[in-house]
């Protein structure tokens, strides 16, 4: 996994950039740091690079690019925008949704021309036209740290960032862990902060998300929200903490297949039911708002059904997608007929029957579903009927993956503080800031704002006036 990556043992006394976290938006605050030719260093607390971007179904969104061309999408900057205030109930900062805007068709061609290279598009959550890109993401934060290594940027692996430094009123380092005990401070010019959101951390969710108690946890191992509570000690405005929601569709129990993306087959044509075999949701919803709705429902897991039809959209290349995958695994729950799959996941009789036959003949019949589902996923696709053994059904529930809450930011990426003036010289990108998705999320802008904001975090704090000579 570090094969080849720029890595440094000693820690350094003085830098121009640093970098806390590794995620895509820190390795894009890095490499834009180092093309802007400062001397920028990374910290990553674990001993892996990634965090949860490599944890993620590697999904971002982007408008106008060149695989949407080839697949025949027509796509606009204007319906990207558009999208993102719907999704976000237009509790968005509109400042922030038109810095990723303007910006997301430059970051990627800039991450193209780093060798990061994207599969088929598909739909997803909140997206009026497919916009959702697929790529490895390990791969992506690889060719990124070599294309920094090459300009002198370095990356330190198990060095944790404990406390920022403020001098004058302006941010000048970091106190880190020291290897034997202690703390080693480094100095620096400009501090991008980059270390992910929360959903590892018990305490802060309890505070700022009680409604995520009966949800699952996954994300990146190193998301205990140290950044946030770093900058938050400096007065650090903090928002979107009551829009922290989770993520539908992952296998209701610990499993050694469950990669932490879970599958969303509703997308696909797939209905979501209770344990009394009722639908619940309109399952065009935007996967956030569905898994509100599945941990309100008795005992809180369910289950996404669907047919033979749903099964052949299967895509390995996109593991929300990937429903082979887990039927390979064992992972879904299969039977003949609707009747027999009722009998096998303990329904009440005739219930699940009821709820198919209720859902295939108004779309027959043409009549408006009962919940209020139009289309497959956000306004793409036609719901149809799941009339074709086999059918399965895989047992869902709600995970917090990322917590899309945070810092405030203006638009150079500046953290500011409680009164909405920037804290000197710290800068910060990707989940650790809030403000950007309000109160909903479009699938592939979390990746998607790691990556545009990062870069953007990385050539500001670069500015910054240095008294390093490099």
């Amino acid at each position: 996994m570090t094969a080849g990556l720029p890595l440094e043992r000693e820690l350094p006394d003085r830098v121009g950039v640093l970098v806390l976290g590794s995620g895509l938006a820190g390795c894009a605050a890095l490499l834009a740091a180092a093309e802007a030719g400062q001397y920028a260093v990374m910290l990553e607390k674990t001993g892996e690079i990634g965090g949860s971007t490599v944890r993620s179904a590697g999904l971002s969104a982007f408008a106008g690019t060149d695989e949407q061309a080839e697949q025949g999408i027509a796509d606009s900057v204007e319906l990207l925008r558009k999208d993102l205030l719907e999704t976000g109930r237009h509790r968005c900062d509109e400042a922030l949704v038109d810095l990723y805007c303007e910006h997301q068709l430059d970051t990627y061609r800039w991450l193209t021309g780093h060798g990061v290279r994207y599969g088929e598009v598909h739909a997803a959550s909140g997206q009026s036209v497919p916009r959702s890109h697929p790529t490895d993401t390990t791969g992506m934060l690889h060719h990124l740290l070599k294309a920094a290594g090459l300009l002198g940027a370095r990356l330190l692996l198990d060095t944790k960032a404990e406390r920022l430094v403020r001098e004058g009123g302006r941010v000048v380092g970091v106190d880190v862990a020291a290897p034997g005990g202690g703390r080693h401070r480094i100095l620096a010019d400009a501090v991008v902060v980059a270390t992910g959101g929360f959903s590892q951390n018990p305490e802060l969710l309890a505070r700022f998300a009680p409604q995520m108690e009966h949800a699952l946890r996954a994300g990146g191992e190193g998301c205990q929200g140290d950044g946030l509570l770093m900058a938050w000690q400096l007065g650090a405005g903090v928002i979107d903490t009551p829009y922290v929601k989770g993520t539908y569709g992952i296998y209701h129990e610990p499993h050694p297949d469950e990669d932490g993306t879970g599958i969303l087959a509703v997308y696909k044509g797939a209905i979501a039911v209770n344990r009394e075999g009722r639908r619940f949701v309109d399952e065009s919803l935007p996967y956030k708002e569905i898994g509100d709705a599945a941990l309100a429902q008795p005992g809180v897991t369910t289950w996404q059904i669907l047919d033979a039809q749903v099964m052949a959209q299967t895509n390995d290349e996109v593991p929300i997608y990937e429903f082979a995958g887990r039927e390979r695994a064992g992972m879904l729950v299969t039977a003949d007929t609707i009747e027999e799959l009722e009998e096998r996941l303990g329904m009440p009789e005739g219930s699940l029957v009821a709820t198919v036959e209720d859902y295939n003949g108004r779309i027959a019949a043409g009549e408006a579903d009962a919940l209020g589902r139009a289309h497959l996923s956000g306004g793409v696709g036609a719901p149809f009927a799941l009339d074709r053994p086999p059918f399965h059904a895989h047992p869902s529930g709600t995970v917090v993956l990322a917590t899309y809450c945070g810092l405030t930011v203006d638009t150079d990426l500046r953290v500011l503080d409680v009164f909405g003036q920037p804290i000197e010289r710290l800068y910060a990108a990707g989940e650790v800031i809030g403000g950007f998705h309000g109160a909903g999320y479009m699938t592939g802008t979390s990746i998607g704002k790691s990556g545009i904001f990062g870069r953007l975090a990385g050539t500001h704090a670069a500015a910054e006036e240095s008294e390093l000579e490099w």
